[in-house]
This record gives C-alpha cells, structure tokens and sequence, in this order.
C-alpha cells in the first residue's frame, strides 16, 4: 500500500491544524485622565461708594456739589453738618472777585456773621497730593491767616488759582482744601461772578444787591 510521504500528510492538514492560534493582545488598562481644577471665579469688584451731593438754592439758580469724603473727611464731615443744621440758609455770597471765586456761607445780609462751631484741621496737604486742586468749579474752604482756622465759610474757583493750593507745611504757603465741585449749575456762579460789587462795612467786594443762599439739602443717594 502507498504512503503519503510526510510532505504531502503535511500539506493535507488543515491550515488550523498546522500553526497555534495567535494569542489575542492584552487589553491595555484605561489611563485615567485627571480633569484640570475649575478655575475660581475672581471676586468681584466691589461697587465704588456714592459720592454725597449738595443741593444749594441760590438766588441766581440751583447750584449741585459732589463731594469727596475719602479724600477730605473732616471737611466734609464739618461742611454737611452746616447743611443738615440749616446754617447756610439765609446766608449770602459775601465777596466775588471775577476771574478769582465767589465766597459765602458764613455771613447773612447786614453782613453779620452767623455763629458757628470750632475750627476744622486744614486737609490741603493730602487733598492737594491726592489731586484736589483749585480750579474752575471746585468747592474748597475759606479760612483766616491761621491754616487751621475754616469753620462754615466755602468759595467756589471760578479760574485756575494755583495760588491756593498747598505747597509747603507753612501758614503762608499751607494752602485751602478743596474737597468738592460743581456738578451741575456753574453757570449760575459764572453769573454771581459778575455781579456789581462795592465796599460795604469796611469790606471790599461784597455785591451791591444780596446775592443769597436759600437753602443747603444733602440728595438722596442714587
């Protein structure tokens, strides 16, 4: 009988039966991806504070001061107790010099002055470095040789008098606080600025005809 040579058996095999399986690759495990942390939310930027408005009544108009009571606290503090107490109504602008301020507050119109409280400390120095300067429309004290010596009295700059400013820790070069401005109706103190003045009890500058203030109310807050 005939035998199939070993090469021919060989290739009558079936093809599974003459190699192993492959082996099936190992699943690799799954990398764990770490999610970056939420990025935190910056606080929020906290609303700036309303600044205190002054409504005073004039006789030439209404007249609206925004004031600075971070950079001026005691003078703003001592000008809004006058407002809340009534002082400045029936007061007068008592002397105007064109080109220079009109000045009021402390007198009334025979030229008496109404009583007030005790002198407030001069905050020129940090007003000034803070950029509260004397220019047109912005509202600083009135005072006496004395640095120290402003009360109820307040000008409004009617140009730009770098002449009051604050430039040195002395009486004479000490300066006047400005510690607000005009808002709304400047040009009801361009009109007092061009008023007819005269001498008058020993004063120079003082209008002909009273030049009053009616009244001085703090606006509600918007």
């Amino acid at each position: 009988m005939r035998t199939l040579s070993l090469a021919v058996l060989t290739l009558a095999l079936p093809l599974a039966a003459q190699s192993k399986p492959a082996s099936k690759p190992k699943p690799k495990p799954s990398a764990i991806v770490a999610e970056p942390a939420p990025a935190l939310a910056p606080e929020p930027t906290p609303a700036p504070k309303p600044k205190p408005r002054v409504k005073l009544e004039t006789s030439y108009g209404p007249v609206i001061l925004e004031l600075e009571p971070e950079l001026a606290p005691a003078t703003v503090a001592n000008f809004l107790r006058y407002v809340k107490e009534g002082h400045y109504a029936g007061t007068i602008f008592h002397r105007v010099i064109p080109g220079f301020m009109v000045q009021g507050g402390g007198l009334v119109e025979d030229l008496s002055e109404k009583p007030g409280h005790a002198p407030i400390p001069n905050e020129a120095p940090a007003t000034f470095k803070a950029g509260l300067k004397n220019v047109l429309g912005t509202l600083a004290m009135a005072r006496q040789d004395d640095p120290h010596s402003a009360t109820a009295q307040f000008y409004i700059n009617t140009n730009r008098n770098e002449v009051l400013d604050h430039r040195a820790p002395t009486g004479k070069d000490y300066g006047y606080c400005v510690f607000g401005r005009v808002v709304e109706g400047l040009e009801a103190i361009l009109k007092i600025e061009k008023v007819t003045t005269v001498w008058r009890r020993g004063m120079q500058n003082v209008p002909e005809y009273p030049v009053r203030i009616k009244s001085a109310e703090v606006l509600p807050e918007k």
